[in-house]
């Protein structure tokens, strides 16, 4: 008589593992660049740091970069500070750039950020923060 074999005992499932949910950060490259040309800036000690969020307002930027400096080589320092750290960070070379030191104010031209550099008095002159006023300012920690 021919035995009949037993059916092999089937290993009970495992747990299914939790997967852990994971938040998702959506990165801006915009504000991204933005803040780190605001470190650029206050490596050299520019004082008045404010960051004023264009999008929705204006059609030519995302990002206004708006720094004071107390002297002309103050100024130069600060720029060239932007200038290098979003260069060795990011490879972006500035599209344009305007002014001086010497005119005491320096544009620097990102596409989606411009940077302005100020000296004081001048910053009170052309008040930009005034000008766009209803433009929400982005937190920079000093």
């Amino acid at each position: 008589m021919a035995t009949a074999k037993k059916p092999k005992a089937i290993a009970p499932l495992k747990p299914e593992k939790k997967v852990k949910e994971r938040k998702i950060v959506k990165i801006d490259p915009d504000e991204t660049l933005v803040r780190l040309c605001a470190e650029g800036a206050l490596d050299k000690k520019a004082e008045d740091v404010v960051v004023l969020d264009m999008r929705g307002i204006s059609s030519f930027t995302d990002f206004f970069l708006i720094v004071s400096g107390t002297s002309e080589p103050q100024l130069k320092a600060i720029a060239g500070s932007i200038r290098e750290k979003v260069r060795d960070a990011t490879g972006l070379r500035p599209i344009a750039e305007d002014g001086f030191p010497v005119s005491q104010w320096v544009i620097i031209d990102y596409g989606s950020v411009i940077i302005h550099i100020f000296h004081k008095e001048r910053r009170d002159l052309y008040a930009l923060e005034s000008l766009w006023g209803d433009a929400p300012r982005l937190e920079i920690e000093e």
